[in-house]
């Protein structure tokens, strides 16, 4: 008979763009290899070095929206103009077989998985000066002025909703995070609002 297995924990990382969620979540993915990464699908062009399948699924408009109708995501969001969602089926299947995921969906989306799943833990990636968003998305040079408006507009509202997060984690301009937070615990337990900064945690 095989052995039993604990379900998973779902970790989900999210936070405003340009907070330094890829930088987190390669760095986690490094350091603990048996952490399974959920990979999102999205209706927005690849940027340069953007693989299918390992950063995005990318898919247009009217086969994203025929997956939708048919239930085929845990949660779905339009966000600055594209549309974003969570395949169900990875999911479900990986918790059930014990194994802990990492996700990195926008705030919105993360809000919506914890009401599907109430025990996962949700972190908030934030940093230390809101000047370094603006800073950040300019020096990736993949958008256009108008474009890192709109979102540096988004990223004030996203702020908002940092209370309904289990943790929030500064990430300070000289220093990178590549640890979950210590306090984390197994389901059956509140998780406390919590701030910390990087990499201490």
């Amino acid at each position: 008979m095989p052995p039993r297995h604990r379900p998973g924990l779902l970790f989900v990382v999210s936070g405003p763009s340009g907070a330094g969620k890829d930088t987190l979540v390669d760095g986690l993915r490094t350091r603990m290899p048996r952490l399974r990464y959920s990979v999102s699908a999205t209706t927005r062009s690849p940027r340069p070095g953007e693989r299918e399948g390992e950063a995005y699924f990318f898919l247009d408009r009217e086969l994203f929206e025929r997956k939708a109708a048919a239930a085929e995501f845990l949660e779905t969001k339009e966000y600055n103009g594209c549309l974003y969602g969570t395949p169900r089926s990875f999911i479900e299947q990986t918790l059930a077989d014990g194994y802990d995921i990492l996700m990195k969906p926008e705030v919105n989306g993360a809000l919506a998985i914890k009401r599907s799943f109430p025990e996962a833990v949700l972190i908030f990636l934030l940093p230390d000066k809101f000047s370094h968003l603006e800073l950040r998305l300019t020096n990736r040079r993949t958008e256009s002025n108008e474009q890192i408006a709109a979102r540096l507009a988004i990223a004030h509202e996203e702020l908002g909703s940092i209370r309904q997060f289990d943790y929030a984690v500064i990430n300070e301009q000289k220093r990178s995070a590549r640890r979950l937070p210590s306090g984390a615990r197994r389901p059956g337990s509140r998780y406390p609002s919590r701030t910390a900064s990087h990499p201490s945690l």
